[in-house]
C-alpha cells in the first residue's frame, strides 16, 4: 500500500508548515462475481459472457484477461466475449481469470469467473417420408418433407376447408385448427411423430363446406356460410388441460356473435383487437366491424357496405411507404370483381380510398401484403377454368394507396386454381388446390421477379383447374412447421427439408 505525504505550507510574512497528512489509495476491487453469463450452445458467435465491474479509489484504467480459457476470449473495454459459437458437445464450461488496475498502478486480487454451454436435444425433428427424388411418399415435393396426416374420417368429417395455427404461450405448444364441413378440430402437433386430436367444436347449426377460422390472443374465432351460425367463440387455452391418454373432446363455444347469420370469412387485426366479418347477410356483404377487445363479449361496430360483397380482405395497421396512412386501419378488399383499399380506421365513419381491377377478372378471391406493405399479391379463384393458361397472380404496387396499380404477373408452372396465400418474410405460401401448397421467393418482387423454389402436392391425382386439394396453409409457426388443409383428404403437416 503506497502511501503519499502532502505538505502544507501558507506564506504570510513568515513561513510556516502544518503537521504532516497521510492519504491511502486501496487497489481496486471486483464487484461483478465469479460467474459469467451462460450461453445456449449453437446460438451464435461474439456473445457477452462477463461484464467487469470494480470499485476503487482512483479510476479504473485497464481490464486483463488470463487463465486456462482466455484464448477463446475478446475482450473490449470491461467487457467479455466468446470468440466462437458455442458448443456443448465440444466445450461444456469455460474458466477465466481477470484483474484490473487503476492509475496509481494499484492492480486488484485475481478474479476467477466461470460460465457454462447449456445443453440442447439436437436430435433431428421427426419426419415421416423425406422428399426424395421428387416424392414424399406417394406425394409430389420439391424442398419439403411430409411431417404427419390425419384423413378426414379420422377427424370426423368429409370435406375440408380452413385452417389456422395458435401457439400455447404458456408451454410453447403448437396447436393446429381445421376447418371441416362438421365443426372444427383442435390438433396438438407439439409432438410431430404422434399429432393428436384434443377435441371438436360442432358447427353452431348445420354442416357447411365453408368455414372460416382466425385467432385473436388465446381465443379462435370462426364463421361458415350454414345458415343463421354466426360468431363462435372459442378460448383456446381449454385445449391444455386435456390430457394426452384422454379421447378427443367435444367441446362447447365459450360466448357466440349472432350479429350477423352466415358469413363467407373472418379477418382479425390483432393490433387493435377488431374481427371483419365479410361475405356476411349484413352491409350488402361488405365488412362487419366487431371489437374483440374483450373475446368474451364480442361488441358490433357498424360496417361498410359501399362496396358490395366482399369474399375476404386483409386489415392491418399501416405502417408502409404511403406515409399519408401511417398509423390508420387500412382494410384490403377483395370483392369479386375489384380490389378496394378502405381506411376503416373511425368505424363510425369508414372511408374509401382507392379500388382497382386488372384485364381477365374470374373472381377476386384473396390476397396478402408483402411485409414492407408495398405490394399486395392477389389471387383470382377463377381466371384459370375461364381464361385458360396457367396459375395467375396478379400484383399490385401499393405504395401509393390513393392511386394502386398493376406491377405484375406472376405465372405457376401447373394450370391449378390458386385459392389462399399468405406471405412471411421472402417467401409466399399458396394454396394452389390441386397442386398443393407452392413456395415462391418474392425477394426481388419490386423488380418484378418471383420464382417457385418448392412445393408439396396433396393431390398427386392432376394439377388440373379445378377445386380438389389444397384449401388453405398456415406457415406461421416459429418452429417452421406448415400446416395445409386439404378440401379431399385432410390435415397435413410439412416442414422444409434439411
Amino acid at each position: 500500500m503506497k502511501k503519499f505525504i502532502v505538505v502544507s505550507c501558507i506564506f504570510l510574512f513568515t513561513f510556516s508548515c502544518k503537521k504532516s497528512v497521510t492519504l491511502e489509495y486501496t487497489p481496486p476491487q471486483i464487484v461483478s462475481g465469479n460467474t459469467g453469463i451462460d450461453l445456449i450452445e449453437n446460438s451464435g458467435a461474439g456473445q457477452t459472457v462477463y461484464i467487469i465491474e470494480a470499485t476503487g479509489n482512483v479510476e479504473v484504467i485497464g481490464y486483463f484477461l488470463s487463465g486456462p480459457d482466455a484464448d477463446f476470449l475478446t475482450l473490449n473495454n470491461n467487457t467479455v466475449s466468446l470468440d466462437a459459437n458455442p458448443d456443448f458437445e465440444i466445450k461444456s464450461s469455460y474458466s477465466f481469470e481477470v484483474t484490473v488496475n487503476d492509475a496509481e498502478g494499484d492492480i486488484s486480487e485475481i478474479q476467477v469467473v466461470t460460465f457454462s454451454i447449456i445443453d440442447v436435444d439436437e436430435t433431428p425433428a421427426f419426419v415421416l417420408n423425406f422428399c426424395e427424388n421428387g416424392f414424399a411418399g406417394e406425394y409430389p415435393c420439391n424442398n419439403y418433407d411430409l411431417i404427419g396426416h390425419i384423413d378426414l374420417n379420422t377427424l370426423g368429417a368429409n370435406s375440408g376447408n380452413d385452417c389456422w395455427g395458435w401457439t400455447d404461450p404458456a408451454t410453447g405448444k403448437e396447436y393446429a385448427l381445421m376447418g371441416l364441413n362438421t365443426g372444427t378440430s383442435f390438433i396438438d402437433i407439439s409432438d410431430l411423430e404422434f399429432p393428436r386430436i384434443v377435441g371438436f367444436l360442432p358447427t353452431h347449426t348445420t354442416s357447411s363446406s365453408w368455414r372460416d377460422i382466425k385467432t385473436y390472443g388465446n381465443y379462435a374465432f370462426i364463421v361458415s356460410e350454414a345458415s343463421n351460425h354466426g360468431m363462435q367463440v372459442f378460448d383456446l387455452t381449454r385445449l391444455t388441460s386435456v390430457g394426452s391418454d384422454v379421447p378427443p373432446v367435444t367441446f362447447t363455444e365459450d360466448a357466440h356473435y349472432n350479429g350477423f347469420g352466415k358469413a363467407h370469412n373472418i379477418v382479425i387485426n390483432e393490433t387493435q383487437g377488431y374481427a371483419y366479418a365479410v361475405g356476411t347477410n349484413t352491409y350488402s356483404g361488405g365488412p362487419h366491424f366487431i371489437n374483440i377487445s374483450n373475446p368474451l363479449n364480442p361488441v358490433s361496430e357498424g360496417g361498410y357496405g359501399n362496396d358490395a360483397y366482399s369474399h375476404d380482405a386483409q386489415v392491418v395497421t399501416y405502417n408502409g411507404p404511403d406515409t399519408d396512412y401511417t398509423g390508420k386501419e387500412i382494410l384490403i378488399g377483395s370483392n369479386e370483381n375489384e380490389v378496394v383499399i378502405v381506411d376503416v380506421t373511425d368505424k363510425t365513419n369508414p372511408t374509401q380510398i382507392a379500388t382497382i381491377n386488372y384485364p381477365n377478372i374470374g373472381y377476386t378471391h384473396q390476397g396478402w401484403f408483402t411485409e414492407d406493405q408495398s405490394y399486395f399479391i392477389l389471387g383470382d379463384e377463377l381466371d384459370e377454368r375461364n381464361f385458360g393458361g396457367n396459375t395467375r397472380n396478379i400484383v399490385f404496387d401499393f405504395t401509393d394507396l390513393d392511386a394502386p396499380s398493376i406491377h405484375m404477373n406472376y405465372y405457376g408452372p401447373t394450370t391449378a386454381v390458386d385459392h389462399n396465400g399468405y406471405v412471411i418474410g421472402d417467401d409466399y405460401y399458396l394454396a394452389n388446390y390441386s397442386a398443393g401448397i407452392r413456395i415462391i421467393d418474392i425477394t426481388n418482387i419490386s423488380n418484378e421477379t418471383m420464382s417457385e423454389i418448392g412445393y408439396f402436392d396433396t393431390y398427386p391425382s392432376n394439377d388440373n383447374a379445378s377445386f380438389n386439394g389444397v384449401w388453405s396453409v398456415y406457415p406461421y409457426f416459429s418452429s417452421g412447421n406448415i400446416i395445409i388443409s386439404d378440401r379431399n383428404s385432410g390435415f397435413y403437416i410439412v416442414r422444409k427439408s434439411e
